[in-house]
């Protein structure tokens, strides 16, 4: 962690301990909020490491410290998420992604409003919604039995043929998951999904193991569409600020 991540979070705890009204007393304090030892003891923690944090030190910070620190601070649900953030670690209390929960409300409006194929993702990369346009382009996967992307695009024959330059896109596809993959490493089902697919998918076991990363990111997507002929998208993906555990695909039609 650089000075600057320190020092904002340095400044991000004091100003919160400062924020936490005293339980009554006898005497006159001279600092708002919360005495530092007061943390501390509130959340089972090192004075001392405390006042380290606070002060911008180069200190280790476990994620299970954070966590305590977070219930002595009272943080809300975004300001713990903060916490952890500016902290680089996980919040062990972090929820699991839910499998095949339905789409937030905001991404089923984005997706029923456009008139070009769109999709949306939950956290596992199942197809949680999608719009007439993408029913009919992806047919054989939005229409199939397996709506998870992955499984459809390494498992079944029909993406193969569909999608242009296919070994590539499936190399790329799988190195955007890879980066939400380290994002629900305590997820057992994102664990099973990835073993599922390496003992299924000799490709996916070797694009797997190349270990790649890669933003989500735009660019020309072609397709060979058994009734359309060939069809060129400009593809863009969107993340509600309600879920951003989601995400909204569109294919912008050239």
């Amino acid at each position: 962690m650089h000075q600057d991540q320190r020092r904002l979070l340095g400044d991000f705890v004091r100003a919160h301990r400062e924020r936490l009204q005293p339980a009554a007393s006898g005497g006159r304090r001279r600092t708002p909020g919360l005495r530092r030892e007061e943390v501390a003891q509130l959340g089972g923690i090192s004075t001392t490491w405390y006042t380290w944090l606070e002060q911008g030190r180069d200190i280790a910070l476990s994620p299970h410290a954070l966590a305590r620190l977070a219930g002595a601070l009272r943080l809300s649900r975004p300001e713990r998420a903060y916490l952890f953030e500016l902290a680089g670690r996980r919040d062990p209390a972090a929820p699991a992604p839910a499998a095949g929960a339905d789409a937030p409300p905001s991404l089923l409006a984005a997706v029923e409003r456009l008139s070009d194929p769109a999709y949306g993702l939950d956290p596992l990369w199942n197809a949680c919604c999608w719009n007439a346009a993408a029913g009919r382009l992806f047919e054989a996967w939005l229409r199939g039995p397996e709506r998870n992307l992955l499984r459809w695009i390494f498992l079944d024959e029909a993406a193969r043929r569909l999608i242009d330059g296919f070994e590539d896109r499936a190399r790329r596809v799988l190195a955007e998951f890879r980066a939400d993959f380290s994002r629900s490493l305590n997820d057992p089902r994102m664990r099973a999904l990835v073993e599922d697919l390496r003992a299924a998918s000799p490709l996916f076991a070797a694009f797997w193991d190349e270990q790649g990363v890669l933003a989500r990111e735009g660019g020309l997507r072609r397709f060979h569409h058994p009734q359309d002929g060939t069809v060129e998208f400009d593809q863009f993906t969107y993340v509600p600020a309600d879920r951003p555990d989601c995400k909204l695909v569109l294919l912008a039609r050239r």
